[in-house]
């Protein structure tokens, strides 16, 4: 297995998110090492030396992504025996002829603490409060209300879209207290139609998750993972909600669905 650095003076969030895009591609494993704020002589020395050392243990040179603005500690961490990919150099001069101004590189610019920070402390908190249908009287508050049967992926999805993007998500569990033989929207989500998204599983898929927390109860059996999604199905479309199957997709994939499908928009980029 293949050692794979990203390394930064800042967060190196950038290095990692283009070096795992990349590395994606390629049908193999390799181990990542993630090391931010590299913004001293002193610690770009100790990264070389965790760079040297896993060249000799991998047998060949480690990959190594980086965004550096320190060109000196940049021209080290490069000389330390790994390949180095600089995405910010093989784009910056392409971008400085298109809009005919100089880049004035600046450290943590990309990640440091922007207009939109309050917006996402504010979603994060308003996710958490109204996470499984706990405050219905706040729902006008917010820009998404995400529905469907427990252990469909609420919780995480509405986290998510929080953190990254300053979106104020509600969810509300669809559950048997709801009545699945006669489902209808609760008076207070049908208030706030116009927000709803569902999600959905395979019912295979819900069955294993369901049974890894209550593991042979009627609540994991594969027909009540059937019957609660054929019934929540029916109630999207009945009122015309519009909806995922996210049994294949990431975290990340689903908010970037919902997000395409809907258009809200986002407070951070």
């Amino acid at each position: 297995m293949r050692t794979a650095f990203y390394v930064s003076d800042g967060t190196a969030l950038t290095a990692e998110a283009f070096g795992h895009a990349l590395l994606s591609m390629f049908p193999t494993e390799f181990r990542h090492k993630t090391l931010p704020f590299i913004d001293t002589q002193a610690k770009a020395e100790a990264a070389c030396k965790q760079i040297q050392r896993a060249a000799e243990v991998d047998g060949e040179p480690p990959l190594i992504f980086h965004t550096f603005v320190n060109v000196k500690l940049k021209q080290r961490i490069t000389q330390c025996g790994g390949i180095s990919y600089d995405f910010l150099d093989n784009f910056v001069g392409q971008v400085e002829h298109e809009l005919g101004i100089k880049a004035k590189p600046k450290t943590h610019r990309t990640h440091g603490v922007h207009k939109d920070y309050n917006f996402r402390v504010e979603a994060i908190n308003y996710a958490l409060d109204n996470d499984d249908g706990k405050k219905l009287n706040q729902l006008e508050q917010a820009d998404l209300i995400l529905v469907g049967v427990s252990r469909t992926g609420k919780t995480p999805t509405s986290l998510y879209l929080a953190m990254q993007y300053g979106i104020k998500v509600a969810n509300y569990p669809i559950t048997e207290d709801d009545n699945f033989e006669r489902l209808s929207l609760p008076y207070e989500l049908k208030m706030q139609r116009h927000k709803l998204f569902g999600l959905t599983l395979d019912s295979q898929r819900l069955h294993e998750i369901r049974s890894q927390r209550r593991e042979g109860s009627q609540y994991a059996s594969m027909q009540q993972c059937r019957f609660e999604l054929s019934e929540v199905e029916k109630l999207y479309r009945k009122e015309a909600i519009p909806f995922i199957n996210s049994t294949r997709f990431s975290v990340e994939e689903i908010a970037a669905k919902i997000l395409a499908q809907t258009n809200l928009e986002r407070r951070r980029y």
